[in-house]
């Protein structure tokens, strides 16, 4: 085990015109004197920090895995949760972090499918697990326990790993099946914290309140893009959306990143006005935003700039809309972000034309390196890419169907397996669910194919928080904006929709109780 206060010097190879290091390095490029972490455990500046990560990487070394092993982190975001993607990679193992808000058997699963030799989680969560959850070979440690290992003792110096090296697996909310891992390496996480970083023209001076999961790519990537930046995370696990306020206004924070239904919540509330100038930047992935809640949004927050994005975990990131288009093209995903290519491609592989729908295909160096023990669904979504693509190269082949307009701008038109057949039309749901929520009141809407013996498939639409009169106002709207054929057989309002774990709508859950 090596200990060392520094990193012995060696050149950043150079990927896609970027210098790229071990994911664990990324501490020392921040100011040692400015804040690197802060939030209900204390502050700590990025010395400070880089000292605690060199701890936790030599305890995690401590237990004499062997390189590669998987340990996995079951913890409440803070120190622990925030230093674990830089400290198992540092020393030589692959973390695979768990969604705090998972059951015991979906904690099972990710074990088994992992080969996790370590878990760490908090002592409430470990007691929650059945006999038989655990695999044989895996230990438990509570989360103090790592705690009580930053707090003191030597550090293990920053590695010396190559950029293809496996750093983390993220495991899919499993919306379509059971979960999979997907395996990312050193570089597929730099460069994810340079590109975000750079698009989102993050700074020293910036603080990002951290409320999305650490399991999540994109919620692990608040904290390495802003301290590839120099600024300041602030993890936050909230319990109400008026806890967001609060820790805006105690925290001085200026980035904060969500999803839909996130902003939904936010946009609900009563902001005092000098707490929401605090705001300098909005990002939202994980679902589209509406015309109406990006209206709010820039109505809420005049001084923030909106960067909607789309991603998905197999690529970290495909595309992005600058701030300033978010008014005149409300509806595109935007352009490509940096270190990533973006092909919309027809079903022979050829690139498709302007304004002509076809399949979205990620390419570059942000292409992750496939499903964890599973080539069979590793082949389906990663395959070489198209002939046009200047990577070459495996390529995630996303399943979305877009289309890209002359100035290169992208629209999102659906998933193929999420398309509702009906009468030999092809009824995209988000077009139906953006109509309705168009209507002044309508929180949310999930527009789903039922099945119907004349039709093949109609549109069942699931409306939250609707009263009779909203309703009649969605059914009037959608007879004025929609052809006949996209007509709902039936509205269906409900107070609240499933969730799953990072936030999003469970369509799975309302198409299992809705659309059987």
């Amino acid at each position: 085990m090596e200990l060392s206060d520094s990193p012995a010097p060696r050149a950043a190879p150079m990927i896609d015109g970027a210098q790229v290091r071990p994911i664990d390095h990324l501490l020392l490029r921040g100011d040692p004197e400015r804040p690197a972490l802060d939030g209900r455990s204390g502050t700590q500046s990025y010395a400070e920090l880089e000292a605690t990560l060199g701890r936790l990487a030599a305890w995690l070394a401590g237990f004499g895995l062997e390189k590669g092993a998987r340990v996995a982190s079951w913890v409440a975001k803070g120190p622990v949760a925030a230093l674990m993607p830089l400290a198992a990679p540092r020393a030589g193992l692959v973390h695979v972090p768990v969604n705090p808000l998972l059951k015991h058997a979906q904690v099972a699963h990710i074990l088994a499918d992992s080969g996790a030799s370590l878990l760490i989680g908090t002592a409430s969560r470990l007691a929650t697990l059945a006999p038989g959850d655990v695999p044989e070979r895996c230990d438990l440690h509570r989360e103090d326990d790592a705690a009580c290992a930053m707090s003191g003792g030597e550090a293990l110096a920053p590695s010396h790993a190559a950029p293809d090296e496996l750093a983390a697996i993220l495991y899919t909310s499993g919306s379509t099946g059971r979960p999979k891992g997907v395996m990312l390496s050193h570089a597929n996480l730099w460069l994810g914290a340079v590109s975000v970083a750079e698009y989102l023209k993050l700074a020293a001076k910036d603080r990002t309140l951290c409320l999305l999961p650490f399991s999540f790519d994109y919620g692990q990537n608040q904290l390495f893009s802003t301290w590839f930046s120099g600024g300041c995370a602030c993890p936050l696990d909230y319990l109400t959306p008026r806890d967001v306020v609060k820790a805006v206004d105690r925290w001085d924070i200026t980035t904060l990143a969500g999803v839909p239904p996130l902003w939904v919540q936010l946009t609900e509330l009563d902001w005092p006005a000098d707490v929401a100038a605090k705001l300098r930047r909005l990002t939202n992935s994980g679902g589209a935003l509406t015309r109406p809640l990006a209206a709010k949004l820039r109505a809420l927050f005049a001084r923030a700039d909106l960067y909607p994005m789309y991603g998905l975990t197999e690529a970290f990131r495909s595309t992005y809309l600058p701030p300033a288009l978010v008014d005149s093209h409300p509806d595109s995903m935007g352009s490509a972000i940096p270190h990533a290519e973006i092909l919309v491609v027809r079903p022979d592989g050829s690139v498709a034309g302007d304004d002509e729908a076809g399949e979205l295909v990620h390419c570059g160096p942000l292409v992750a390196k496939g499903y964890w023990r599973d080539p069979a669904r590793t082949a389906e979504r990663f395959r070489p890419a198209p002939a046009a693509s200047r990577y070459g190269g495996m390529a995630v082949w996303s399943g979305d169907t877009v289309r890209r307009d002359a100035r290169g701008l992208l629209y999102f038109v659906g998933r193929d397996d999420a398309m509702i057949k009906s009468a030999g039309n092809r009824i995209s749901p988000t077009e139906v669910e953006e109509a309705a929520v168009a209507v002044e009141g309508i929180g949310e809407a999930v527009a789903l194919g039922v099945r119907d013996d004349r039709l093949g498939q109609a549109v069942l639409l699931l409306l939250r928080g609707a009263s009779p009169e909203l309703k009649a106002q969605v059914e009037a709207r959608l007879r004025q904006e929609l052809p006949n054929f996209m007509q709902p057989r039936e509205i269906v309002m409900l107070s609240e929709f499933p969730r799953n774990p990072n936030g999003k709508i469970d369509r799975v859950a309302l198409a299992k109780e809705f659309a059987a």
